[in-house]
């Protein structure tokens, strides 16, 4: 049995929908790929009452590792510390160590100097008997054995708690549970445009035997399916057996075998023809190009683009003829080819994609309802079109355009380089 994990994750910005959670899906992550298993996960509010009931509970449940992120900053409802303290019956204490780190991050602080010890002093309490974390940024976080629990105190920003766990995981406490975990096999396999229909008629015939050592999870999003194939060691047969059962029932839309996504697969194919491209994007608003250089190094193949956001744009910079909006409208094949012409012209990439489409949640009709978005592609060897036609909100709406002009991508480059 593997080890179990909890993950509490707190603070009044995430309950309340003011910020977006991340943490717990890093931890998670990171945990499942080192074999251990998360059973729960808990969000709470910064109250005392609140993080300590939690913490109990969790505690009682008998978890082998219990993770919390947020609330060590020096303002009054920042309370995990204290809570920590409460829940496994340690004293508070100022660590020499976390106060002279504070201090050194906070030098650029400015004002009045007895606030600002106070401050510094309160991120520098920690639980009598735990293993000082150093911050990333200002806020120490903390190991704790309770029993047989280890807690892991991580601070809230995103950034800081992945840097914090990645040292975390090389400290004793924490890497001496981390080490009973079974030895694993995962691998996660990319399918585009096949429906989990399809997905299961390929995998229909596979005998009951191999299903019965693995664990199959699938997971659907931007006209993607994941799918998270686990084993132990000894069973990566299975697996290859199940994905060999895939790739013979859905062919070439099993784009990815080794966990790359789309953004991976295009970046390194670009990168392998020594090719550029260029975006025109409308209903998008610059998702597209925002994708596309998310990457570092991407500027060795992305040269710029377009937000054509208006027709004048449109037909002024990317030189999409006036009459063909006339007659055919600014969410057309007709524009879309022609807005990727133009930019692969003005921009001077060898492939250019464009997007132009009704995201809404108005502006639909009868004939080009809302979610109707068209895509071209511009390249050597001539402009290819693709509409989408898929419900939801606007940002779902804008999302699947955006990996679908990435898959549109990669179809032609695997065609020019013949693939």
């Amino acid at each position: 049995m593997p080890p179990r994990a909890a993950i509490l994750v707190t603070g009044d910005e995430i309950l309340r929908g003011r910020i977006q959670e991340r943490n717990a899906g890093i931890l998670a992550r990171s945990l499942e790929g080192h074999g251990v298993l998360v059973s729960r996960i808990e969000m709470v509010g910064d109250g005392l009452d609140a993080i300590g009931g939690a913490l109990t509970r969790l505690l009682g449940d008998g978890h082998d590792i219990l993770c919390v992120s947020g609330g060590l900053g020096p303002t009054h409802d920042d309370l995990t510390m204290e809570a920590v303290g409460r829940a496994t019956g340690r004293p508070l204490a100022i660590d020499p160590r976390a106060l002279e780190l504070v201090s050194a991050r906070s030098m650029s602080l400015s004002g009045d100097p007895g606030i600002l010890a106070a401050l510094r002093e309160k991120q520098a309490t920690l639980p009598v008997g735990s293993v000082l974390l150093p911050p990333p940024g200002t806020a120490p976080g903390c190991i704790v054995r309770h029993g047989a629990t280890t807690i892991v105190v991580l601070p809230g920003p995103p950034w800081e708690l992945e840097t914090m766990w990645e040292a975390a995981l090389s400290e004793p406490l924490l890497a001496e549970v981390v080490a009973r975990a079974p030895a694993a096999h995962e691998r996660i396999l990319r399918i585009h445009a096949v429906p989990e229909s399809t997905l299961v008629a390929a995998t229909a015939g596979l005998d009951p035997a191999v299903w019965d050592r693995l664990t199959v999870g699938i997971c659907a999003r931007e006209g993607e399916l994941e799918v998270t194939v686990r084993a132990a060691r000894k069973d990566e047969w299975a697996a290859d057996l199940l994905e060999e059962g895939i790739a013979a029932g859905v062919g070439d839309a099993l784009f990815s075998r080794d966990g790359s996504t789309i953004d991976d697969v295009v970046a390194a194919a670009l990168v392998a023809a020594g090719q550029t491209v260029a975006v025109a994007e409308s209903c998008t608003g610059g998702g597209l190009g925002a994708r596309l250089t998310a990457r570092p190094g991407s500027s060795a193949y992305v040269l710029g683009g377009v937000i054509s956001y208006s027709d004048e744009v449109k037909v002024g910079v990317l030189g999409v003829d006036a009459e063909v909006i006339r007659r055919h409208g600014a969410v057309s094949p007709e524009c879309a080819e022609q807005m990727a012409r133009g930019a692969r012209r003005l921009l001077g990439a060898d492939w250019a994609l464009a997007i132009t489409g009704i995201a809404g949640p108005g502006g639909g009709s009868d004939e080009k309802p809302v979610g109707l978005v068209h895509l071209a592609l511009a390249g050597p060897g001539g402009v290819r079109h693709l509409a989408q036609r898929r419900g939801g909100d606007r940002e779902a709406i804008r999302a699947r355009a955006v990996a679908g002009a990435l898959h549109l991508l990669r179809q032609g480059l695997v065609e020019a380089a013949g693939g």
